[in-house]
C-alpha cells in the first residue's frame, strides 16, 4: 500500500454471524460511524484499515471468520504484531495518521505512529459519535 494518508479505525464486538470482508463484518453502530468519517477523510486517496482485536490491522477487502475478543484480551493482537503488520502493508513511514477509535486503540496505533492525530481521545461517547459526524460531513479533523 503506499498512500500519503492513513486512517485507522476499531472493529466491533457485533459482527455478522458468518465470515465476510472485514467492512462488511462489522455492523456496529460506533463503527459504522468510525467507517463513514474514515471514508469521507480518505475519498481523495489515502488507505483505510480496521484494527481487529484477533487479527490486527486488514484491509476493508480481507474476509475473517467472527471472533469474539476485546482490546486487551489475553489473546489480542500486540503492539508488536501490529508494528510487523504495518511494515508489511507499507504503511509504518506514512507522515499523516489519523486513528478514529477510543483510547485503548489510539494507544497501539501511537506505540507504532507517535506522531498520529487521535481526536476521539478522552472524550466521551457521545462527543465522539458528534465529532465523527463533524468529521463525515465536512471532510475536516
Amino acid at each position: 500500500m503506499n498512500a500519503t494518508r492513513l486512517v485507522v479505525i476499531p472493529c466491533a464486538a457485533r459482527k455478522l454471524s458468518q465470515p465476510a470482508p472485514a467492512g462488511e463484518l462489522y455492523v456496529g453502530s460506533y463503527h459504522r460511524a468510525c467507517r463513514a468519517a474514515a471514508d469521507r477523510l480518505t475519498a481523495d486517496g489515502g488507505t483505510l484499515l480496521i484494527l481487529s482485536d484477533l487479527y490486527g490491522f486488514v484491509r476493508t477487502t480481507q474476509v475473517l471468520q467472527p471472533y469474539d475478543m476485546r482490546v486487551g484480551d489475553p489473546r489480542s493482537v500486540t503492539v508488536d504484531k501490529l508494528r510487523e503488520q504495518a511494515r508489511e502493508l507499507d504503511v509504518d513511514q506514512i507522515e499523516e495518521v489519523i486513528v478514529l477509535a477510543g483510547r485503548a486503540y489510539a494507544e497501539h496505533c501511537l506505540a507504532i505512529w507517535p506522531h498520529a492525530q487521535a481526536p476521539l481521545v478522552g472524550m466521551g461517547i457521545g462527543r465522539q459519535l458528534q465529532r465523527l459526524a463533524n468529521i463525515r460531513n465536512s471532510g475536516r479533523l
